[in-house]
């Protein structure tokens, strides 16, 4: 979790908002995205995937902000905030191992709870931020994690903490090993750039 975080206990409530969902073989999914128009080439917005954290999965270790708990964000309380991660930043902090709230570096265009994955997509702003890019194409290195805002904890007394209810502020990107969900990832997705055809009159 990130630097704001606040912390109370109280009760579980929330809409998923405007969602998609999904049904198949018995399984769900709520999906949610914000569409921008598509321009081919652009060289600030350089497309990106992740798995920002698992629901209904006890972190590896404590995430910052959670006093040394380690914490459960339930499904139920993912899929409520679903549309609260569209339009928020990413962001990343030199040493990739931790937040940095000021040094934003992309944004997150979709989300989605598939299983017990809480994926993300969206744009880095490769041509602002060059340095960026030799670090994250090293394969399976780099991870990810949620900050958040007006988390509650069901029980502060519990050695793990679980989250009933938040409002996802952004995300970070960082070493895989320093992320408190050690199955989290973050990789770009390179865009399929078309021949340019030079048409004679």
């Amino acid at each position: 979790m990130g630097h704001g975080d606040g912390l109370h206990r109280r009760s579980a409530t929330g809409s998923c908002g405007r969602e998609g969902l999904l049904r198949t073989a018995g399984l769900a999914m709520r999906a949610m995205a914000v569409e921008f128009p598509e321009v081919h080439g652009h060289p600030n917005r350089l497309p990106f995937e992740g798995v920002l954290t698992l629901v209904d999965v006890a972190s590896d270790k404590a995430p910052s902000g959670a006093r040394g708990h380690r914490v459960v964000l339930t499904r139920q309380a993912a899929e409520a905030a679903l549309p609260s991660l569209l339009g928020m930043a990413v962001d990343y902090k030199a040493g990739w191992d931790g937040h940095d709230a000021r040094q934003k570096c992309g944004i997150i265009t979709a989300a989605e709870v598939d299983g017990r994955r809480l994926t993300v997509a969206g744009y880095l702003f490769a041509r602002d931020f060059p340095e960026m890019e030799a670090k994250i194409q090293v394969e399976g290195a780099m991870g990810m994690s949620y900050e958040l805002a007006d988390a509650h904890v069901a029980d502060m007394r519990a050695q793990v903490w679980t989250l009933t209810r938040a409002t996802f502020t952004g995300a970070a990107i960082l070493l895989r090993e320093k992320a408190a969900y050690r199955s989290t990832s973050f990789q770009v997705r390179r865009p399929v750039v078309g021949r340019r055809v030079a048409l004679a009159r």
